[in-house]
């Protein structure tokens, strides 16, 4: 049988409707078009889409699993590997990784391994409206804590209370889920998906602490004193940074990070009904060219925003977000605005931005990145009106764990120093994700859990 060499389409919303609500953009595979997806997979001996998997999932059992019609054992392959189906299925860049590999693609379009993940977590969320298994894991009589509850310590807490531990998540926000609630918008990634699968680990036994900051009261030396054996820092990388440019403390100039959990974590797009604002705009710049500034641009398209310019450094071809939410961007009327750069925002007599200075960009030979570098064009500044503007240039790890852990290494970014099973300089402390890697995608911060979730097993086998 011929293999078809074009990939299934997956439903989307229609980009003039969706550009006012925070619906799901995407809608998922029906049930006709995932089989029909499934059987592009060629079932290839060699399996070279595992190798790009940071997670290690058997993708080529669970597609085959769905071809033949046998969804749930195509969702158990997907949770023996994968504690977050539902959400990697929505937000891991697929396209980046396993897809890569793909046999296919020598001659058409690789197999969408994502949109068949997500169909088979939506499958088993939407036909199991209670859920009743009972799990029986081994109890070997040892605590371990994780902190932060965004995907690698959700990861590595899934893995460590099937070795058998007592798993305890420390979150510092009121809501568990890191970067998944805070930071990821609900057209996305709804937030009650994130949700179920925090409650699928609680279901496993995680307990889940909120609202402790620690660091601040407890350290990690009380929560040795408290009996943990072993503890696993995932804490992210949510402290933003900014450029150092003249205007940067006016009134309606925002991190992405703040601009975001104010409307994310906080319910700013349902005002009056959650008192968390955003300031309205109607004119607004983003600085940036990842994906949490394309999250950022879309957002205020959402808010009420008359026009959104991306304003980013570099071209088209040299831009960190995924293709697909370029292309979304693109449909609901993002302005991009590509090798321009800001050099200074101007406030009106009231404090509040009213206008950005930029300046036109060349690219030159390659930087450390590996990108081409821009280079400022003589004589080419010129100003826009705006209202509000939201930087989006990085961030780094909050300090405050480094800072009250004597004898933690960290680089001079902050990200903790770890060996390559990730334990960091103090023994029983191991770290993943974010806070060691700097900002990556959700998928290899899962990996980054896993990997020092088997650590800290061996670690306390030994022990």
């Amino acid at each position: 049988m011929a293999i078809k060499k074009t990939t299934t389409p997956m439903r989307e919303q229609d980009p003039a409707i969706r550009v006012r609500n925070f619906n799901e953009v995407a809608t998922g595979y029906t049930e006709e078009d995932a089989l029909e997806e499934a059987k592009r997979c060629l079932n290839c001996k060699t399996k070279p889409c595992i190798k790009g998997c940071p997670v290690n999932i058997d993708i080529p059992a669970f597609i085959m699993e769905i071809k033949e019609g046998n969804f749930q054992k195509a969702i158990d392959i997907l949770h023996d590997k994968n504690c977050l189906p539902l959400v990697t299925g929505r937000v891991c860049p697929q396209e980046e990784q396993c897809q890569m590999f793909c046999s296919l693609s020598k001659i058409g379009d690789t197999v969408s391994i994502g949109r068949l993940e997500r169909f088979a977590a939506d499958w088993e969320m939407n036909n199991k409206a209670e859920q009743t298994t009972e799990f029986h894991f081994p109890k070997l009589g040892k605590k371990v804590a994780i902190i932060g509850s965004g995907p690698a310590g959700l990861s590595c807490a899934g893995d460590l209370i099937r070795f058998g531990y007592d798993v305890t998540i420390f979150e510092a926000f009121h809501k568990s889920g890191g970067v998944l609630v805070y930071g990821i918008p609900e057209f996305r990634l709804p937030k009650d998906i994130v949700e179920t699968e925090v409650n699928n680990l609680r279901r496993m036994g995680v307990e889940v602490v909120n609202d402790v900051l620690i660091g601040s009261g407890k350290k990690i030396q009380d929560l040795f004193d408290h009996g943990y054996k072993a503890i696993f820092i995932g804490t992210g990388a949510g402290l933003p940074q900014f450029m150092g440019i003249p205007g940067e403390n006016l009134s309606g100039v925002y991190s992405a990070n703040e601009y975001l959990t104010r409307v994310n974590l906080m319910k700013s797009y349902l005002f009056p009904r959650f008192d968390t604002p955003i300031l309205p705009a109607k004119n607004v710049a983003v600085i940036g060219g990842g994906n949490v500034a394309l999250d950022s641009a879309r957002t205020a398209l959402r808010l009420g925003a008359d026009h959104v310019y991306m304003i980013y450094r570099r071209g088209r071809e040299e831009m960190p977000a995924r293709v697909e939410e370029v292309h979304h961007a693109e449909q609901e009327g993002v302005d991009f605005n590509f090798l321009t750069n800001p050099i200074a925002y101007f406030g009106n007599e009231k404090g509040y931005v009213h206008e950005i200075e930029c300046q036109k960009m060349e690219l030159c030979e390659p930087d450390a990145s590996g990108r081409r570098r821009p280079v400022a064009c003589a004589g080419s500044n010129f100003k826009l009106k705006i209202d509000q503007v939201i930087v989006s240039v990085g961030t780094t790890p909050n300090p405050i764990i480094a800072k009250t852990t004597p004898g933690l290494e960290t680089q001079k970014k902050g990200e903790i120093v770890v060996n390559d099973v990730g334990m960091t300089s103090i023994p029983g402390v191991f770290a993943g994700g974010d806070i060691v890697t700097g900002a990556a995608t959700v998928i290899t911060a899962m990996g980054a859990g896993r990997l020092s979730a088997q650590a800290m097993h061996d670690y306390l086998s030994k022990e």
